[in-house]
């Protein structure tokens, strides 16, 4: 964890809370001026907050590419209630003897709400503000699906590869932030009530506000530079591995500068690296993953004659604009593993069959849904597989749950060194239902003509990556807890492709 995760984190949360003020505040006080209108303004905000904080950000994406922007779009909707909320109650419960008064000295409707009526709320919609805050910091850690940076991705990846020290620190952290900022917020709350509100009581805190943010704005602004290679870093080792090896070849090869942007999720990634306003320039991916989740095709729509990789490249070629490098070598293909309670004598994956009825099958619960043909219901019915019961997990949780016997059978990636961690056994997929996962770097076309040479310097990497390799390296980082970079960097020193 660094300081730099934590000021993202806090410009997250305050970018957001400042945005759901100036979209709060009006929709409380209209929510007060107009009693017809407040039913439906309140149900609104209501049924936001109901909304799942991954679904939302899903459906913002829809709209918005990934990153901060969708991030604090979506904590912003989300802060929303408590802020209008108080806003109408405080501006109700403001003695109608001052309202009276005001009314009695020809003020407007709109001047002694605003100047009189809300100045005397302003403790009331203070209290919804902080509400609003505080949980905001929590529902920032959302970030990390989606690009958006701050202290997510430390706390999902220590749940992954099981890193007390990385959970602690990181929820460690939030709790540190959240109870510092409430004692902050509580304190002026309570100085504001013994004062009575007034105009002078909003204006410290905003102005406290916008100084901290313009603080954190560099920590919110993208510090890219013209003619810089984006990446996002990946939310698995593996990719995190091969970004930070294209960077460390890159810049010694070339005078390039390759910069690593905040963590994203291939899904998330993909849709990064294509279209006008893309993000980023080019990923690590697999020939299979392009095929079946990202052009939604199965390996049956392969002709005869022409290999998957050779396919996938040339459909994504004509559909977006893209081109897959040499294959590194590393076949990174979806695995059936046996957890060590239940492991018997199977050794092939059709040698379940006789087994299944006995048998939980756990997995991500990516891997249960219909997008794509490489999922649970298609393996089943192809080997003719039925399970005594399915479990769905967290995918950061799966390992952590196959070490406790929570199931029997899980889907895993083949080549993850957490497998070797849980002393999982890979089954060979003997009858073929999985296609190949070749991992190889993928380009945008207009990338390349930026950036001459590019593709032979990255191809210097192809075919010099095995399996085992690639095993090797992410139980490094993900059980020995070594660093990325330093493990990259040794391979690649280990090759001759970079000097020691």
């Amino acid at each position: 964890m660094t300081w730099t995760l934590v000021l993202e984190h806090l410009f997250i949360v305050l970018a957001a809370g400042m945005l759901s003020i100036a979209a709060g505040l009006p929709l409380g006080i209209l929510a007060y001026l107009y009693p017809k209108a407040r039913a439906v303004i309140l149900r609104v905000v209501d049924v936001l907050q109901t909304i799942p904080a991954l679904a939302l950000l899903g459906i913002i994406m829809v709209v918005l590419d990934p990153g901060k922007a969708t991030v604090i779009t979506g904590i912003t909707l989300y802060s929303l209630l408590p802020i209008v909320r108080n806003t109408c109650l405080g501006l109700q419960e403001v003695d109608p003897g001052v309202k009276e008064a005001a009314r009695g000295m020809g003020m407007s409707k709109a001047y002694r709400t605003l100047l009189v009526e809300f100045p005397l709320a302003f403790p009331t919609v203070f209290t919804g503000i902080r509400i609003a805050v505080v949980n905001a910091i929590g529902t920032a850690v959302f970030a990390a699906f989606v690009g958006g940076g701050g202290l997510g991705s430390v706390i999902n990846r220590g749940i992954r590869v099981q890193d007390m020290t990385l959970i602690l620190s990181g929820t460690g952290a939030l709790m540190v932030i959240s109870v510092a900022l409430d004692l902050l917020m509580g304190w002026f709350e309570r100085d504001t009530r013994r004062r009575g509100g007034g105009a002078r009581s909003m204006w410290i805190p905003a102005a406290a506000c916008l100084l901290a943010f313009l603080l954190l704005l560099p920590y919110g602004l993208s510090s890219v530079g013209e003619g810089e290679i984006l990446l996002y870093d990946g939310d698995y080792s593996e990719t995190q591995i091969m970004h930070h090896m294209a960077k460390l070849l890159v810049e010694d090869w070339t005078d390039y500068t390759v910069t690593i942007q905040d963590q994203m999720s291939q899904v998330n990634n993909f849709k990064a690296l294509i279209g006008d306003s893309h993000t980023c320039d080019l990923m690590i991916s697999y020939d299979g993953t392009l095929l079946t989740t990202f052009l939604q095709q199965d390996p049956a729509d392969v002709p005869e004659g022409v290999t998957l990789y050779d396919y996938a490249n040339r459909e994504a070629g004509a559909a977006y604009g893209l081109t897959m490098l040499e294959k590194l070598g590393f076949d990174n293909t979806y695995a059936i593993a046996l957890t060590g309670h239940a492991q018997g004598g199977a050794w092939n994956v059709s040698d379940l069959i006789p087994l299944a009825g006995d048998l939980v099958f756990g997995a991500e619960h990516e891997f249960f849904t219909q997008e794509g043909s490489m999922k649970f219901g298609p393996f089943t019915e192809f080997y003719g597989l039925k399970f005594k019961d399915t479990l769905s997990v967290d995918v950061s949780l799966k390992y952590a749950a196959a070490e406790k016997g929570s199931f029997d059978v899980t889907v895993v990636y083949a080549t993850d060194g957490l497998n070797r961690k849980a002393g999982l056994r890979v089954l060979e997929d003997d009858l073929g239902f999985f296609p190949e996962y070749n991992g190889a770097f993928l380009l945008r076309r207009d990338t390349l003509e930026r950036f001459p040479g590019l593709d032979g310097v990255l191809d210097l990497l192809a075919g010099q990556i095995s399996n085992e390799d690639m095993v090797e390296m992410t139980y490094q980082v993900d059980v020995e807890k070594r660093t990325v970079d330093d493990v990259a960097r040794e391979f690649l020193v280990a090759r001759g492709l970079l000097a020691a």
